[in-house]
């Protein structure tokens, strides 16, 4: 395992640039100046929907059409000194019902270095976390952050600095541990914090890491991630590595409705991807991912993912995604490769 890591970040370090640092799921609102603090009042309605059809070549095979997502939000700010976020999920497919409330927080952003978030955001762990949902390369999230960064959204407070005009960003978050909708069940609160460096215009790196008590107040789970992230002319490279041990939320679910795995004491993945920008219209993608859900288990073994596919811009709101996942797994092999395609309108 350790030669697979060193391979993958070899590759990215050898070849990547998102400066994508979200607490939400849009990018960041455009700045004023050079302080990277806002300095006018603002209010902005935004979304994206997601309908997509997905073909799964099991044993029965399965085939539907459905939306990944289907977002609604208005953000601005009050005045000089506070900002507001705040988006519904109305995809009855990743919510299991109704709409619901997905990220809504108040910030004071005052001051760069020092802003401060209090509602429901992002978890502050994981480069492929924290990239907007409408940016990823690929219409799934990796394996690893589906299963090891959950909850992907929490209550409570965060402390963050930096913009996308410096080279050093860093974030740290309070939170209840249990995600969202759940009321907290213990006095303890989970700890997690990311930061990025941009050491060259054409790379940045970042490490996350949380600490936190799931289910009650004895039970810990610790986790770490380092990734990189490479631009070089129109080539891009992304590679993360995630590692996460101890106790876990078995009701929190996987991210955006990925179906949760029964995890052993110790767990670990990574994955690495490259775009590349024929065009202002075409990008081909390929994707190699694996997760070890119980690295101390050699019967369960690993599953390694690799996924080969293109993104269509018909013009900047408008994107086609077609993916094809090809899902090795190395103790017992099934067939569930999958075929997916999704339309992509933002607003």
């Amino acid at each position: 395992m350790k030669t697979k890591i060193v391979i993958l970040f070899s590759i990215v370090f050898a070849l990547q640039f998102n400066t994508t640092f979200a607490q939400g799921c849009e990018d960041e609102a455009p700045v004023a100046g050079a302080s990277g603090v806002p300095s006018t009042s603002s209010s902005t309605v935004f979304g994206y929907i997601q309908p997509e059809y997905v073909s799964r070549f099991t044993d029965q095979a399965e085939s539907t059409f459905t939306f990944k997502r289907a977002r609604i939000g208005v953000r601005g700010r009050a005045n000089r000194s506070f900002s507001y976020y705040f988006v519904l999920e109305t995809s009855a497919f990743i919510g299991g019902g109704d709409a619901y409330l997905l990220d809504a927080f108040v910030t004071y952003d005052k001051h760069e270095w020092a802003k401060v978030s209090l509602g429901s955001f992002k978890t502050p762990l994981s480069r492929d976390v924290a990239t907007a949902c409408h940016a990823l390369m690929t219409i799934d999230r990796s394996i690893v952050a589906d299963q090891l960064v959950s909850p992907q959204r929490d209550m409570g407070l965060m402390l963050l600095g930096g913009s996308n005009q410096t080279k050093f960003r860093y974030s740290v978050a309070l939170l209840n541990g249990r995600g969202l909708g759940i009321n907290d069940n213990n006095e303890k609160k989970d700890v997690a914090g990311r930061a990025t460096y941009q050491f060259l215009d054409f790379l940045n790196v970042g490490a996350s890491f949380r600490y936190g008590y799931p289910n009650n107040q004895t039970d810990t789970r610790t986790s770490y991630a380092i990734d990189a992230l490479l631009t070089y002319n129109d080539l891009i490279v992304q590679g993360e590595y995630i590692y996460d041990e101890g106790d876990y939320n078995r009701a929190a679910g996987g991210g955006c409705g990925a179906e949760p795995l029964e995890l052993g004491e110790k767990r670990a993945g990574a994955y690495v991807q490259a775009a590349y920008n024929v065009n202002e219209k075409f990008q081909p993608v390929l994707k190699y991912e694996y997760f070890d859900q119980d690295l101390d288990q050699n019967l369960i073994g690993y599953t390694e993912r690799m996924t080969v596919g293109i993104n269509y811009f018909f013009n900047k709101s408008t994107r086609l995604q077609i993916n094809y996942q090809a899902n090795i797994e190395t103790h017992v092999n099934i067939d569930n490769d999958a075929l997916l395609m999704q339309m992509q309108i933002r607003f």
